[in-house]
């Protein structure tokens, strides 16, 4: 059976690799960016995913909880069916203090980086259980219904020298939340949990997540795995 990737995550250097990892193994990789709406620099190369496979880009506005849905349908509908879904929680920074932040930013904050992951989960648990379900029925025994990885670095808010990143923290810490839940939740889907502390080796990382997602290791769904280059090259 064909292997559909669903990636969903910020316009960020992790997504890119992410993306660019899952085009080494299919044909074409579906993939539903949360645009940069708080200013900053935005890495939009998820255009060129890698040789030899292409890119299914798709709509998705995160506060819409009907744009949730139409996303997984139309990843459905695009790949034949999601396999894999990763979603990388990598938000922008916003390096000033509360006073600063306009009412759009916080609507923009909480919609796009916060409400829009709750309601893309919801959708992915909905589609991963309704497969498992009839996997089963059609194979007179419980089978994996996907794989949904959740994928968080570590998030600093900054040094003495710099000005604290009033976001990045804030919206790590919620996402870490919603994944601790859906990972302590024994879904029938395997749920697995990134993170790393390694800043600047979003590649290697990348390629961790793959490494364990290949593994197939029903096992290790529920688990976190905490990406370091010693237990990559074990």
């Amino acid at each position: 059976m064909t292997r559909g990737i669903l990636i969903a995550g910020n316009e960020a250097s992790l997504t890119v690799m992410i993306a660019r990892e899952a085009a080494k193994r299919v044909d074409a990789v579906a993939t539903a960016l949360i645009p940069n709406r708080l200013g900053g620099s935005s890495e939009t190369e998820l255009l060129n995913v890698g040789e030899g496979s292409s890119q299914i880009p798709l709509n998705w506005n995160p506060g819409s909880p009907i744009s949730a849905r139409s996303l997984i349908l139309g990843a459905g509908n695009r790949l034949g069916r999601i396999s894999d879904a990763i979603l990388v929680c990598s938000p922008p920074a916003i390096r000033k203090g509360p006073a600063a932040l306009s009412p759009n930013d916080i609507e923009v904050l909480v919609n796009d980086h916060i409400k829009g992951w709750f309601s893309l989960t919801r959708e992915l648990a909905l589609y991963f259980r309704e497969n498992s379900a009839l996997t089963s029925r059609d194979r007179g025994a419980s089978t994996e219904g996907g794989v949904l990885a959740l994928v968080v670095p570590d998030i600093s808010p900054g040094g003495k020298e710099d000005a604290a990143d009033i976001a990045g923290p804030a919206v790590a810490a919620a996402f870490r939340g919603l994944a601790q839940s859906i990972l302590s939740a024994g879904e029938p889907y395997r749920a697995l949990g990134f993170s790393s502390a390694e800043a600047g080796n979003d590649e290697e990382f990348a390629a961790y997540i793959f490494k364990v997602i290949d593994e197939g290791n029903r096992r290790d769904s529920g688990r976190w795995f905490k990406f370091g280059r010693l237990n990559f090259f074990r």
